[in-house]
């Protein structure tokens, strides 16, 4: 990808409105057809779609970002946004199935695993997302408050996920 064209896609992303994303579509589109298999475009796209309120547009524009070869950092966001869209739409097994995924990808991801457990609760699994939220917290806050209290905060977390029948664990 040239750096002439991440620059056009930043400053067209830094102007957008997410009230009104009209003016972003119509800016998106015609690099669209200049670029029809460039999977940053396909990407940021999508996520135009899918702030629009489009998403079934955007689910195949993420398909297409990933099957196109995206990598790194907007990879992981792709992850993110596809997974998210999934939940949104109802389909809790296909957006918990993208979050493994990206998890086993981007392991490190903490923004992963907060929007993985939002798809856990959505599926009714509330005690699972919280004890992964709780994880998740345990793993990454260096707070010396909280971390007094950190084998009660992992016990707790380990009691919820006994509490969701098919809980699965999150990476760690």
């Amino acid at each position: 990808m040239t750096k002439t064209l991440n620059a056009q896609l930043d400053a067209i992303l830094a102007a957008r409105d997410r009230e009104n994303m009209t003016p972003t579509l119509q800016a998106l589109l015609p690099i669209y057809e200049q670029y029809p298999n460039n999977p940053r475009v396909f990407y940021e796209l999508g996520g135009a779609y899918d702030t629009a309120g489009e998403e079934a547009t955007a689910l195949g524009l993420y398909e297409d970002a990933m099957a196109e070869g995206l990598t790194g950092e907007i990879r992981r966001r792709c992850y993110l946004q596809y997974g998210s869209t999934l939940r949104n739409l109802g389909r809790f097994e296909d957006s918990s199935a993208v979050f493994s995924r990206a998890r086993s990808e981007f392991p490190e991801s903490a923004a992963l695993a907060v929007f993985e457990s939002l798809t856990l609760h959505a599926a009714g699994r509330a005690a699972t997302a919280v004890a992964s939220l709780l994880t998740l917290l345990s793993d990454r806050l260096d707070d010396p408050e909280l971390h007094r209290y950190e084998p009660a905060i992992r016990d707790y977390a380990q009691d919820l996920f006994s509490l969701d029948a098919e809980a699965v664990r999150p990476a760690r």
